[in-house]
Protein backbone atom coordinates (compact mmCIF):
# COMPACT_ATOMS: atom_id res chain seq x y z
CA UNK A 1 0.00 0.00 0.00
CA UNK A 2 1.24 3.50 -0.80
CA UNK A 3 2.34 5.71 2.05
CA UNK A 4 0.13 8.69 2.88
CA UNK A 5 3.02 10.99 1.93
CA UNK A 6 2.79 9.68 -1.64
CA UNK A 7 -0.40 11.67 -2.16
CA UNK A 8 -0.82 15.44 -2.11
CA UNK A 9 -3.33 16.83 0.38
CA UNK A 10 -6.86 16.80 -0.99
CA UNK A 11 -7.95 20.31 -1.86
CA UNK A 12 -11.43 21.77 -1.84
CA UNK A 13 -13.05 24.94 -0.66
CA UNK A 14 -11.40 26.18 2.54
CA UNK A 15 -12.97 24.60 5.59
CA UNK A 16 -14.15 26.76 8.44
CA UNK A 17 -13.07 26.16 12.02
CA UNK A 18 -16.54 24.76 12.70
CA UNK A 19 -16.21 22.37 9.75
CA UNK A 20 -12.85 21.15 11.02
CA UNK A 21 -14.28 20.54 14.49
CA UNK A 22 -17.05 18.49 12.88
CA UNK A 23 -14.42 16.57 10.91
CA UNK A 24 -12.41 15.86 14.05
CA UNK A 25 -15.57 14.68 15.84
CA UNK A 26 -16.45 12.42 12.92
CA UNK A 27 -12.96 10.91 12.81
CA UNK A 28 -12.91 10.35 16.58
CA UNK A 29 -16.24 8.55 16.33
CA UNK A 30 -15.27 6.52 13.26
CA UNK A 31 -11.96 5.31 14.60
CA UNK A 32 -13.15 4.35 18.08
CA UNK A 33 -11.85 0.78 18.35
CA UNK A 34 -10.64 0.75 14.72
CA UNK A 35 -7.09 1.06 13.41
CA UNK A 36 -7.81 1.54 9.71
CA UNK A 37 -10.95 2.49 7.80
CA UNK A 38 -11.57 2.57 4.06
CA UNK A 39 -12.12 5.78 2.13
CA UNK A 40 -15.59 4.52 1.18
CA UNK A 41 -16.59 3.95 4.81
CA UNK A 42 -15.33 7.39 5.81
CA UNK A 43 -17.32 8.95 2.96
CA UNK A 44 -20.52 7.04 3.75
CA UNK A 45 -20.36 8.07 7.41
CA UNK A 46 -19.66 11.68 6.44
CA UNK A 47 -22.72 11.72 4.17
CA UNK A 48 -24.86 10.18 6.91
CA UNK A 49 -23.57 12.84 9.34
CA UNK A 50 -24.54 15.55 6.82
CA UNK A 51 -21.06 16.99 6.68
CA UNK A 52 -20.59 20.21 4.67
CA UNK A 53 -20.13 19.84 0.91
CA UNK A 54 -16.51 21.02 1.02
CA UNK A 55 -15.58 18.26 3.45
CA UNK A 56 -17.46 15.66 1.41
CA UNK A 57 -15.46 16.79 -1.62
CA UNK A 58 -12.21 16.36 0.32
CA UNK A 59 -13.20 12.90 1.56
CA UNK A 60 -14.45 11.86 -1.88
CA UNK A 61 -11.09 12.94 -3.32
CA UNK A 62 -9.07 10.59 -1.13
CA UNK A 63 -7.51 7.75 -3.11
CA UNK A 64 -9.23 4.43 -2.46
CA UNK A 65 -7.66 2.46 0.34
CA UNK A 66 -7.59 2.24 4.08
CA UNK A 67 -6.37 5.00 6.36
CA UNK A 68 -5.33 5.31 9.96
CA UNK A 69 -6.85 8.22 11.86
CA UNK A 70 -3.56 10.14 11.58
CA UNK A 71 -3.39 9.64 7.82
CA UNK A 72 -7.02 10.66 7.31
CA UNK A 73 -6.66 13.75 9.50
CA UNK A 74 -3.45 14.79 7.70
CA UNK A 75 -4.99 14.45 4.26
CA UNK A 76 -8.32 16.05 5.18
CA UNK A 77 -7.01 18.93 7.24
CA UNK A 78 -8.18 17.71 10.64
CA UNK A 79 -6.21 18.07 13.81
CA UNK A 80 -6.46 14.58 15.32
CA UNK A 81 -3.06 12.99 15.84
Amino acid sequence: MADVTDYPPVTAAPATESDLRRLDDLLEDLYRGQERISQGDIYRRAVAAQMPAGLLTRIGGLPEGEYSVDEAADLLGGSIT
